[in-house]
């Protein structure tokens, strides 16, 4: 193919891209903004087969056999993985992208079919250096992400004496390593800064996530694809291919926005989640002077919960993790077609950083066929609970915790929540009295107006809807 053409192609696969992104920004467009990415990156990889890097080079078996194995992990992940394992999914891709990019720069380095010299030689080196350093970052960063999602680590911040002044250490001499390595004469000289930098690199990764509490985990996510989009990016420069580069830059900067939006959502600076210790793990109460709360939990059935349900006129469903992992989200929908078909207005409280990822929520409710038009944001539908006769919390508790906004001491204060409260009743599915992700405890079970429903969210809500059924 030659050069125009590709060109065109390219151009073409970037305005889809950039559809692409413009539809996954809305739920009713997102299968549409799916398919446009499908198609886009369909060109960009049929293009670069055609390619003369390819054709010309006798690598067409290889890449092709790579693109097998590489698409039949793929698909076994897409039919075999939960919907509850997509945060931790979506950091395990996040490590290959830092695979490849550090790879990449490897390979690039070694080339010896580059005849680039002075100043061009010079670019071309700080850019292997920059990407290897940030694909290097990602990889670790999201191998630790993905332990953390799974529960393979725990989820408690690992908070160093002096780990402020250790990454600044690390950055120092990843600078006077960069100096090394620009300097060098010759491969077998630069290679041995760059494995430094790399193995530095490595432990930044580490260091980095292993610090961010179990609170922040979402803008961990969120950080993660930034940084895999610049090492894509990265890529893109060593390989001199600008459908990467702008890619890689559609990605990173896409990415850095969700991340300022989440920080917004939690009342964080970006900064302070670098810097991590916000949240602890394993449901242990994070430290706070503050007193205790204090009160009684009053205990609900689900027969009880469905006469509730049945004599309101307004019902708000906050859904979180705990819904997600008892995949429940299918009953809930039945429930409240039930209810709306009775008359009642049901809606949906999405908080910015329920579950475990960006749009966690939105994604189990999409796949349980919840109208878009009844599932709304945090800042749409906050007012509306001094208006609403029950408020159903299924399997969330930081994202409704009032001492964000009662408590100056505690670990999530200032940090916007969904005002529960403020119902004329709430009701409560855990399994049990632990805290939340954050391992903050929550006032909000000992309130007058609040309820407590234990057990599994879909055996519960199963029992809830027969109830429903049997008095109708």
């Amino acid at each position: 193919m030659n050069a125009g053409l590709t060109t065109v192609a390219y151009i073409g696969a970037t305005i889809l891209f950039i559809l692409s992104l413009g539809g996954l920004s809305n739920p009713e467009t997102a299968r549409r903004g799916n398919l446009f990415g499908i198609i886009g990156m369909t060109i960009a990889v049929l293009v670069t087969l055609a390619g003369p890097r390819l054709t010309g080079g006798g690598n067409m078996a290889m890449v092709i056999i790579a693109m097998a194995i590489g698409g039949s992990v793929g698909v076994f992940a897409a039919v075999r993985v939960k919907m509850t394992q997509m945060p931790e999914l979506v950091a395990l891709m996040h490590s290959l992208v830092g695979m490849a990019a550090v790879l990449v720069g490897f390979a690039n380095y070694f080339d010896p079919t580059s005849t680039l010299t002075g100043a061009e030689k010079t670019i071309h080196e700080v850019e292997i250096y920059i990407g290897i350093l940030i694909g290097a970052v990602t990889f670790s960063g999201s191998v630790i992400a993905f332990g953390k999602l799974a529960g393979k680590i725990s989820g408690a911040p690992l908070t160093l004496p002096g780990r402020h002044q250790f990454n600044f250490g690390l950055l120092i001499v990843t600078v006077i390593l960069g100096k090394w390595f620009i300097n060098a004469h010759g491969v077998s000289e630069g290679l041995q800064p760059l494995i430094y930098m790399t193995i530095l690199a490595l432990i930044f990764g580490v260091h980095m996530v292993m610090a961010i509490g179990g609170a922040d985990m979402p803008v961990v996510v969120s950080m993660l694809n930034s940084y895999s989009g610049w090492a894509a990016a990265a890529t893109g420069f060593m390989l001199s291919n600008d459908l990467l580069i702008v890619v890689g830059a559609l990605v990173g900067s896409s990415g850095a926005i969700l991340s300022y939006i989440m920080c917004r959502a939690m009342n964080r600076k970006f900064l302070a989640v670098i810097g991590g210790g916000f949240g602890t793990g394993g449901g242990a109460p994070a430290a706070s002077s503050a007193a205790q709360p204090a009160g009684e939990v009053v205990a609900v059935s689900a027969q009880e919960t469905a006469e509730m349900l049945r004599e309101s006129k307004n019902v708000i469903i906050i859904p979180g993790y705990g819904m997600a992992v008892a995949q429940a989200q299918h009953t809930v929908y039945e429930i409240t077609k039930f209810l709306r078909a009775k008359g009642i207005n049901v809606r949906f409280a999405i908080h910015p950083v329920a579950g475990r990822m960006p749009g966690h929520m939105n994604v189990l409710l999409a796949e349980a066929k919840v109208p878009y038009d009844i599932v709304m944001e945090m800042d749409e539908i906050n007012e509306d609970f001094p208006s609403t006769d029950v408020a159903m919390i299924i399997g969330a508790n930081d994202i409704v915790n009032p001492s964000a906004e009662d408590d100056p001491n505690s670990p999530i204060a200032g940090m916007p929540v969904l005002e529960v409260w403020k119902a004329t009743t709430s009701i409560v599915m855990k399994r049990s009295m632990a805290s939340g992700y954050a391992g903050v405890d929550n006032p909000l079970f000992y309130k007058e107006n609040n309820r407590m429903l234990f057990g599994d969210a879909k055996k519960m809500l199963d029992e809830v809807l027969n109830h429903l059924r049997s008095a109708a």
